[in-house]
């Protein structure tokens, strides 16, 4: 359809109706600037959060307890790096660059997933991990593999199964150690009180209360709205949490036989908004090591745009 003559108002229509009717916006399609600006802020946050979350778990490869716990970690961590690469990839299909959005995460312009400003004490915070943080992301992101944005619609295809992996390897640890000695099972009793809020907070404020997720409904960026994930993540870790003979931190946890849900006790959201703005125990850390790590590797970067350049000059001199 041709769209040069169209007026703002009609562009406006079309999109929507797009939209309405299931069908995907690709890169060269015309949207909305504010569209563009809400796939941008949501994507590269989300390659954000994967790529600093490979520092709590890293920091636990070489004292992992066996070989096989080593090489499943190994696996997963290199796993979170693939998924910020899909996800930087596909904001790049925005109009953005790369070097941009890691500017604006060092910068502090760009947020990141706030449970990975909490730091892992124990090796049964590796399996918290693994089981919440992971299980929440699985939550929100099999509805992603539905955005109404093509390319990050099909990069949550392959992060979601991988995903699944992470969540069941996280809830095997947690299961070994709630059934191995005293000790054990109280380190995982103790990782689940310290993970279990920051997990529900991942989800973001109350729909009333978040900035973007109306907008995000309307435009199918987002299928489910913030409480609605949470209570589905509430609802399917209880259980697994009686299975595994451990607690939920909440004393007004309880089955509602009239709403067919858990009720839950309230978050803290003071803490919520101290640590994205950058007050959480581990946040200065996190963007240190992650510029320290980058600008290690200007190294490699510089080479391959020498590659690249080297490249376009034969290619100019063939022509020639």
């Amino acid at each position: 359809m041709n769209d040069s003559n169209a007026s703002p108002e009609e562009l406006l229509r079309r999109f929507q109706a797009r939209i309405d009717a299931e069908q995907r916006i690709e890169p060269k399609d015309w949207m909305p600037e504010a569209y563009r600006r809400t796939l941008v802020r949501q994507i590269s946050q989300h390659a954000h959060s994967e790529v600093i979350g490979m520092q709590p778990e890293g920091n636990w490869i070489l004292r992992a307890p066996s070989l096989r716990r080593k090489a499943v970690l190994l696996a997963k961590v290199q796993d979170e790096g693939g998924h910020g690469l899909y996800l930087y990839s596909a904001t790049e299909t925005l109009g953005v660059s790369r070097e941009e959005l890691v500017e604006a995460l060092h910068e502090g312009r760009a947020k990141y997933a706030s449970i990975f400003n909490y730091p892992t004490l124990t090796w049964a915070d590796i399996g918290a991990i693994g089981w919440l943080v992971d299980g929440a992301a699985i939550v929100n992101q099999i509805s992603l593999q539905r955005t109404s944005y093509g390319p990050y619609a099909r990069g949550m295809v392959r992060i979601c199964k991988e995903e699944s992996f992470h969540q069941r390897q996280g809830y095997e640890v947690i299961l070994t150690l709630a059934r191995g000695s005293a000790e054990q099972k109280a380190m995982a009793q103790d990782a689940l009180d310290r993970w279990w809020w920051p997990s529900l907070m991942m989800f973001g404020p109350h729909d009333a209360e978040s900035a973007h997720s109306a907008q995000s409904m309307t435009w199918k960026i987002k299928r489910q709205s913030n409480d609605e994930l949470r209570q589905k993540f509430v609802d399917q870790t209880v259980p697994q949490a009686e299975f595994a003979g451990l607690v939920i931190p909440d004393p007004q946890l309880l089955w509602n036989a009239e709403r067919g849900h858990y009720d839950f006790g309230p978050i803290d959201w003071e803490e919520f908004n101290r640590v994205v703005a950058g007050n959480g125990m581990c946040n200065r850390d996190r963007i240190a090591h992650h510029r320290r790590a980058h600008e290690e590797g200007e190294w490699v970067r510089e080479a391959v745009r020498a590659h690249e350049e080297r490249k376009r000059e034969r290619a100019a001199q063939d022509a020639a």
